[in-house]
């Protein structure tokens, strides 16, 4: 029977794979730096290098390129190691800035090399050519390639300028295994990072990309409008790579339809835009953030790993300002948007444990601290040093390297300036832009505020007044992590009332058509929400559904005819009302 022996492990030959993939199924590691899935393997860098044994006779091939036939292959011999430890002194002489060079030549214990150094600007670039066949082959561009021979090789651009074809998909950067090219050295242009959604646009993000860590289902999404698939309809290395075959390009968007017995409405808020304020600046400085954007800079899996750093600068002086886009008439929200002073106080408490000798400012409107441990937290953050000041800025502008904050400090009564490495804007809370439309669709009220409307602030504050539609979050008020709760749950625990009866109970307060009154002329049609009244088209009078029916009386108000009432609330049962009152 024949046989393939790796390393001491015995396999079965398959010509069909290469003896590196055979490796790597068998969780044995050959050094490699040109060998790409997606790619036909050709044993560029030659550090794959292995010995193999045939009828007592030693070769040496390329792991990438080898087929697994049959024999015995040696990984890690000392032939092996000697030929690796000279390929790394060519590398090193070509490349002796590169990260992975310098960390393999360690390994094999090289520590010098014997070969002159190339004189030339780039020293990371091993000529390994994955940019250039990544760019031809698979991106079907072309907008790089291979000049001269021998010493003279090079990667460059065609005719030597910028390239216009170019599609900066960053596909040359990301298969590069020394970090030598740059997409702004092909264009001649920074290339526009795709922002990532959830670090708040801090950093760029790949079009495969998981939308947070937390998130349900925990896999990736392709991003279509920034997929080089669905933009050429090439590339297509996500499929190719991907063992489990997950990826399916011809799967298509499906609307279905579900029938339900409740609904529960939590469709969450927006965050202020901050550039609405012109006097904060946001938008014009990197040393201006709000509150999330902060909120990501010190979390340990954010884009600088927790540390508090703008532009690779720590900052020593901060400034938190309260209440913007909130309690604020000149931008139509004067709601407060509660979590604003807490969270503002939690972030100036990481600032003084990440920044000890930091100085913080906080510039507040009046201070909340309404929840259970709030008032002991907002104290204890004072003692740490933590200046509060209660003031209302009118401007940030830059002034050389630091930022200025006008400001009227208003228990002083007199104008203020503060100076600040960073300022950061407690945004507010605002209803979400997308929510207006799902509530059209379930004919749902809403407040002055343009949050959704509850049936009553007190006796239902998860219902709506559309019978097995219910509220949870922010969707229906500004709201903290345990107000959100605690609403989330009571209207799953309401849902799940109507479910197990399996019948709902509806109002008798309903609308009532005088037959000879009505006209048929539609005015009151026209006025409900809920799509409860429909024209008889026969007897040519108005017909009331009393299940869609809510009472509002907006029919009876617009009726000119004055055909409509609401039972209960007839001009005759009012009148007995009255009279049995005064008797």
């Amino acid at each position: 029977m024949k046989k393939l022996i790796i390393d001491g492990i015995e396999t079965e030959p398959n010509p069909k794979k290469t003896v590196l993939e055979v490796a790597m199924e068998l969780g044995i590691n050959i050094p490699t730096l040109c060998y790409h899935k997606s790619l036909t393997p050709y044993g560029a860098c030659r550090i794959c290098i292995v010995e193999t044994i045939w009828k007592g006779k030693s070769r040496f091939h390329t792991a990438c390129t080898y087929p697994a036939w049959e024999g015995e292959v040696r990984t890690n011999s000392e032939p092996v190691r000697r030929i690796r430890k000279n390929i790394l002194e060519l590398m090193l002489a070509e490349a002796p800035d590169a990260p992975e060079i310098q960390k393999l030549a360690k390994e094999y214990g090289v520590e010098r090399t014997r070969f002159k150094k190339r004189d030339k600007e780039n020293k990371k670039c091993i000529l390994c050519g994955l940019c250039v066949r990544f760019c031809s082959d698979v991106i079907k561009v072309g907008a790089i390639g291979f000049k001269n021979r021998g010493a003279q090789r090079e990667i460059t651009l065609p005719f030597e300028e910028f390239s216009e074809i170019c599609r900066v998909c960053g596909a040359c950067e990301s298969v590069c295994p020394t970090n030598a090219i740059e997409a702004s050295a092909i264009t001649g242009t920074e290339p526009i990072l795709i922002p990532s959604e959830f670090d708040m646009g801090l950093i760029g993000r790949p079009p495969i990309y998981t939308p947070f860590p937390q998130a349900v289902p925990n896999i990736p999404v392709i991003d279509t409008e920034k997929c080089m698939f669905f933009q050429n309809e090439t590339c297509r290395v996500c499929e190719q790579v991907c063992e489990p075959k997950a990826i399916d390009f011809t799967q298509k968007e499906e609307q279905k339809e579900i029938k339900v017995g409740t609904i529960i409405v939590a469709t969450g808020f927006d965050q202020f835009d901050a550039g609405i304020k012109k006097e904060y600046s946001y938008s014009e400085s990197k040393n201006i953030i709000t509150g999330l954007e902060f909120e990501r800079l010190v979390s340990a899996s954010g884009p600088t790993k927790g540390e508090i750093k703008i532009d690779g600068k720590v900052p020593k002086k901060i400034v938190f300002i309260h209440c913007v886009g909130s309690r604020d008439e000149s931008v139509g929200n004067e709601y407060c948007s509660r979590v604003c002073c807490m969270f503002i106080a939690k972030q100036a408490h990481l600032v003084k444990d990440k920044i000890p000798n930091s100085e913080v400012t906080v510039l507040y409107t009046d201070m909340r601290a309404f929840g259970k441990g709030y008032e002991e937290f907002y104290d204890r953050v004072r003692k740490e040093g933590i200046l509060y000041r209660r003031a209302n800025p009118s401007e940030i502008y830059r002034k050389g390297e630091k930022l200025i904050i006008r400001a009227e400090d208003t228990i002083l009564g007199e104008p203020v300036e503060i100076k600040a490495d960073l300022v950061v804007l407690g945004t507010g809370i605002v209803p979400r832009k997308e929510t207006e439309h799902i509530r059209k669709i379930l004919k749902l009220s809403k407040s002055q505020d343009g949050f959704l409307l509850e049936a009553h602030p007190k006796l239902k504050p998860v219902d709506t007044a559309i019978d097995g539609v219910f509220l949870a979050g922010c969707c229906q008020s500004p709201k903290d992590i345990p107000d959100t709760v605690s609403q989330a749950k009571a209207a799953a625990s309401s849902a799940m009332s109507i479910l197990s009866r399996g019948f709902v109970n509806i109002e008798p307060v309903v609308s009532v058509i005088d037959e000879n009154a009505c006209s048929g002329c539609g005015t009151c049609e026209a006025a409900c929400e809920y799509g409860a009244l429909k024209l008889d088209d026969i007897n040519k009078i108005m017909t009331v559904n009393e299940v869609l029916c809510k009472g509002c009386s907006a029919c009876a108000s617009a009726c000119p005819s004055n055909a409509i009432v609401l039972k209960h609330y007839t001009p005759k049962q009012l009148l007995s009302q009255i009279e049995a009152i005064l008797q």
